[in-house]
C-alpha cells in the first residue's frame, strides 16, 4: 500500500503545512485517515481524486482532523458528481457534529439530498471491525474533544498502520501501535509538555515498548520541526510513502 501525507501541520498551520490528512492507497480501497480542514485543496494540489475514497476514518472530531468532512461531501455533489457511496468512521457522535459544522459553514447543506449514499459508523473502542475492506481498531487515548478521541489501528493488504491522533501519552498506545509496518505518531513539540498531546521526548522514550518497524512523525510545532528525529522519518506535505 501507497500512504501519501495530505496534511501533516498542526491546527496553527506550522511551518506552512497543511492540517492532518493521511491518503492510502491499497489494493482494493482507497481511504483517509483524518480530513483537516484544507484536506480537499491537498487532494487537489497533490493529485488525488476525492471521487475513489471510500472511506474516511476519523481519529477524533477537531476542526483540524475532520473540518474538511463539509467541503468533501459538498464537493462530491456539486463539483466531483459522485454516485459511489462514501463512508464515515469516527467517534460517536459524529454524526451529529457533522450536521452541526454544516449548518454554521453552509446552511441547508446537512438536509441536501445528495446523489450518493453518505454512511456514518461509529466506533465501539477496542472493538475490531471490518469496513470497505479496512479492519479499524479504536483504542482510547487522553485529547478533549467533546466525543472521545482514539488512536486507531488500521489492517489492509496484509499491513498494519497506526496514527496516534492527538493525545498526551497514555499506556493504550502500546498494543495500538504493537508490531505495525507504519507508525504515524503526533510529535507536537521536543521536549515541552502540553496538555492532551506528545512531545518527541517522551515518544522517543517509549517507542521501543511500542514496537511499530517505522514511524513518522507529524502534527509538529516550530521547535519540533526544527529538532532532531532521531532516525524516524518527518512527515512532509506531498510525500509518497510505500508500506
Amino acid at each position: 500500500m501507497q500512504l501519501c501525507v495530505l496534511g501533516c501541520g498542526d491546527a496553527f498551520a506550522s511551518g506552512g503545512r497543511f492540517q492532518t490528512c493521511f491518503h492510502v492507497a491499497a489494493a482494493e480501497t482507497r481511504f483517509l485517515i483524518d480530513c483537516g480542514s484544507s484536506a480537499l485543496i491537498a487532494m487537489r494540489k497533490f493529485a488525488i481524486d476525492p471521487n475513489g475514497v471510500e472511506t474516511v476514518f476519523l481519529t477524533h472530531l477537531h476542526g483540524d482532523h475532520f473540518g474538511g468532512l463539509p467541503f468533501l461531501i459538498l464537493d462530491a455533489q456539486t463539483v466531483s458528481r459522485r454516485t459511489a457511496p462514501l463512508t464515515l468512521v469516527g467517534p460517536p457522535g459524529l454524526r451529529e457534529r457533522l450536521r452541526d459544522l454544516m449548518e454554521v459553514l453552509y446552511p441547508g447543506s446537512s438536509t441536501l439530498e445528495l446523489g450518493f449514499a453518505l454512511d456514518v459508523v461509529a466506533l465501539t473502542p477496542e472493538t475490531p471491525t471490518t469496513i470497505n475492506g479496512v479492519q479499524v481498531t479504536a483504542f482510547p487515548v487522553r485529547h478533549p474533544s467533546g466525543a472521545p478521541s482514539f488512536a486507531l489501528r488500521l489492517g489492509c493488504d496484509g499491513k498494519a498502520l497506526c496514527t496516534t491522533g492527538d493525545t498526551e501519552w497514555t499506556d493504550t498506545l502500546i498494543p495500538a501501535a504493537n508490531g505495525v509496518d507504519l507508525l504515524i505518531a503526533e510529535a507536537s513539540s521536543a521536549e515541552q509538555v502540553i496538555p492532551y498531546h506528545l512531545n518527541w521526548e517522551t515518544l522517543q522514550r517509549r517507542l521501543p515498548e511500542m514496537g511499530a518497524k517505522s514511524v513518522l512523525l507529524t502534527h509538529m510545532g516550530p521547535d519540533m520541526l526544527e529538532h532532531a528525529a532521531g532516525g524516524c522519518q518527518k512527515a512532509a506535505d506531498g510525500a509518497r510513502i510505500q508500506v
